[in-house]
């Protein structure tokens, strides 16, 4: 199966253009999931993943950035995008980008992925489909589970059009009564019921040689609700049914200088953004004309915004099936090591003395930043710990070492940034619940995101006060950890721990700090110091003639840093840019970008990692840290970036590391200077793949 054309392609601007869109760029990076969803080296169930990974990529896409797109049309903007394109130009291009791609993920789905689930033992069967002993059981479990949960709503001339929640499944039902004729109703599917309906084991069919216990059946609950429907409306003819579901505005604007309860604000916020602007309108292949424009109608969309697929809706829910226990087809299970130093030495803080840790997770494991909070927490010499939490998920094992720290009695300050798209209800609700155990919480700062990866521990030793340090690219989240490529430094260096202290203060206070001794922070001086630093790249080839940038990122959109980029290709410096996501920079176009290459990797794991290294005249500057190339992270937002001083830290990045980024033949995409993904393959050499630990780690 081969992906259609690249929608980059499909742009006219772009033939004169020094920028690629980010809007169809972003739409690449997703072109590049549903290739993994594709490709059948992957184990079949990863290939599921994938594909809903595809799917809930793209509900956020619709919700933040075609929301945003869409918000500028209605406000009257015209400003055209680096590119060339006006907003209404953005949003044509965009629906012709995904059209092709949405067809593609259903062929996958229908023709691929389900055939060869139920090969496997693992059938999503239709009800159609169903014999007695199946449909007796379906028809026992609608009514003990299902049916006590639904509420079907009418739509006629005494009641208005029910609220349609954003990413909610719905019915549209047709019903006909002898009195008033046709009616309408629409039903929500329930949340908090599974999607995929598991029905007991001694009712799915042996498959080849398969053990009974590898066979598993499901059910869509959207077609057990739809054959069931006669129990909701009794003494009606249900004539017609037909799944639709809706997408919303979830880009909600939170106006911190009108509030004077940022916690307050950021829970009302949440609350509207059940109530944004549809912005999409995925209905079933099935749906007739006329119930579709009633939806439209009602819902205040257009045609354009109308997403008409084949088969079920919703595909993001399919992330169920990878909980099955089918070790067989899944990714070989990876045990992350611990650092030798760490199991070696006494303390943690004795081993971070004897020399700076580099951890490279998810091949280390993320115990040891844990174990580096539980310590302090529990630590007698401990006087104070200070951290930054944007994404720490459930059942944190972070904050409960920092709420145990404050019932030893330890200082503990965190700095909580709300505002963290999708998890800002998880960080409201610990951050209620560390101000009841005595943690000094700080709601970040007004205007500016606070993004930045820290934690200070600050010891009472023999010989004064030590300061210790965690800096990383990562959020503090323990299950993330084991899935994200991310880099963390445990360091007590003084000229680094100095400048986080200088930092916390400028979180919590009020500061004007403008320099740092090590630390590059946004929005103070990371943006000027990246730029001096490719400039002294620049003139250091000028005289060695050895110049060599090697940027990882996220992504790469920022027209300053990509200008300065173009100014360092053409005055010779090679450039190798490693961009997972998003980027704008157009490479090896004669006379702009002739040296500069793009690759992106897309695999088992998501590459979150952000490394920055310069050549700098054979003594070569590596900086890691949280900040990508993007105008929002470089002037909105609080980010650090920071040295490696240890030269062990330093030749693992720069020997190990990024060689091996730059060799996968197994993973990598490299970008043309059309806009085009073209994969890169062994062609008969050595397979290198940069996400193999045995690679990644010495000693795995």
């Amino acid at each position: 199966m081969t992906v259609p054309e690249s929608p980059i392609l499909d742009t006219p601007p772009l033939a004169e253009s020094r920028y690629f869109n980010r809007e169809l760029s972003l739409i690449e990076f997703n072109r590049r999931v549903l290739e993994e969803a594709m490709d059948p080296r992957n184990p079949l169930l990863e290939r599921v993943k994938f594909l809903a990974i595809f799917a809930s990529n793209l509900d956020e896409f619709f919700m933040i950035r075609v929301s945003g797109i869409k918000q500028q049309i209605r406000a009257g903007v015209q400003k055209r995008s680096p590119d060339g394109q006006t907003p209404s130009e953005q949003l044509s291009a965009i629906r012709r980008a995904l059209l092709p791609l949405l067809d593609q993920e259903r062929d996958l789905l229908l023709n691929e992925l389900l055939p060869a689930l139920r090969e496997q033992g693992i059938s999503i069967l239709n009800t159609v489909a169903l014999n007695a002993a199946q449909r007796a059981w379906v028809a026992d479990y609608f009514r003990r589970q299902i049916f006590p949960v639904l509420t079907p709503l009418a739509f006629d001339s005494s009641r208005p059009f029910p609220f349609i929640s954003n990413l909610s499944l719905n019915l549209a039902v047709v019903i006909r009564d002898q009195a008033k004729g046709e009616l309408f109703a629409r039903i929500k599917v329930p949340e908090v019921l599974p999607r995929l309906i598991p029905l007991p084991q001694e009712l799915c069919p042996p498959v080849g040689e398969l053990p009974p216990s590898r066979c598993h059946c499901f059910v869509w609950i959207e077609q057990v609700i739809a054959d069931h429907l006669e129990q909701l409306f009794p003494g009606m003819n249900v004539v017609e049914v037909y799944p639709f579901r809706v997408t919303r505005n979830a880009d909600v604007e939170i106006e911190e200088d009108e509030a004077d309860d940022l916690l307050a604000t950021i829970e009302q916020g949440l609350r509207q953004r059940r109530f944004g602007e549809v912005v999409r309108l995925a209905i079933d292949s099935g749906m007739p004309e006329r119930i579709c424009q009633l939806l439209a109608a009602n819902l205040k969309v257009s045609s354009d915004d109308i997403y008409t697929v084949r088969g079920p809706l919703g595909l993001s829910d399919l992330m169920q099936l990878t909980n099955l226990d089918r070790p067989d087809l899944k990714d070989p299970p990876y045990v992350p090591r611990v650092p030798a130093i760490l199991k070696n030495s006494g303390t943690i803080f004795e081993a971070i003395k004897k020399n700076d840790i580099l951890l490279h997770h998810p091949y280390h494991s993320f115990s040891p930043v844990i174990d580096f909070i539980q310590a302090a927490a529990e630590d007698p010499n401990v006087l104070a710990i200070k951290q930054t939490l944007y994404r720490v998920g459930r059942n944190s094992p972070i904050v409960q070492a920092l709420m145990h720290a404050r019932e030893h009695g330890k200082q503990v300050t965190v700095v909580v940034e709300l505002k963290a798209r999708f998890d800002e209800e998880n960080n409201i609700t610990w951050a209620r619940a560390m101000e009841r155990a005595g943690v000094h919480v700080v709601y970040g700062l007004v205007g500016l995101k606070v993004h930045a990866k820290l934690a200070l521990v600050v010891r009472q030793e023999s010989d004064g006060i030590q300061c210790y340090v965690h800096l990383g690219t990562g959020n503090y989240n323990a299950v993330t950890a084991r899935v994200y490529t991310d880099l963390g430094l445990l360091t007590c260096r003084p000229e680094i721990a100095a400048d986080v202290v200088d930092l916390f203060n400028y979180l919590t206070a009020y500061s004007r700090q403008k320099e740092y001794r090590s630390l590059l922070v946004a929005p103070v001086n990371l943006r000027h110091r990246m730029i001096e630093l490719i400039e002294e790249e620049i003139a250091l080839h000028r005289l060695y003639g050895n110049g060599r940038l090697i940027f990882k990122m996220n992504a790469l959109v920022d027209r300053k840093m990509i200008d300065a980029l173009y100014a360092a290709s053409q005055a010779g410096v090679q450039i190798d840019l490693i961009v997972r996501g998003m980027c704008s920079l157009r490479p090896q176009v004669p006379g702009l970008s002739d040296n500069i290459r793009v690759r992106s990797i897309v695999g088992r794991y998501l590459e979150h990692s952000r490394i920055y290294y310069f050549s700098h005249g054979g003594k070569p500057k590596v900086y890691i840290g949280s900040a990508d190339m993007m105008e929002r992270n470089l002037d909105r937002r609080v980010e650090e970036l920071f040295p490696l001083s240890d030269p062990i830290a330093i030749q693992y990045v720069t020997e190990r590391l990024l060689p091996t980024y730059l060799a996968d033949n197994l993973r990598a995409r490299e970008l043309q200077p059309d806009g085009r993904y073209v994969r890169v393959h062994p062609d008969g050499h050595e397979v290198i793949d940069s996400q193999d630990p045995a690679r990644i780690i010495p000693g795995c």
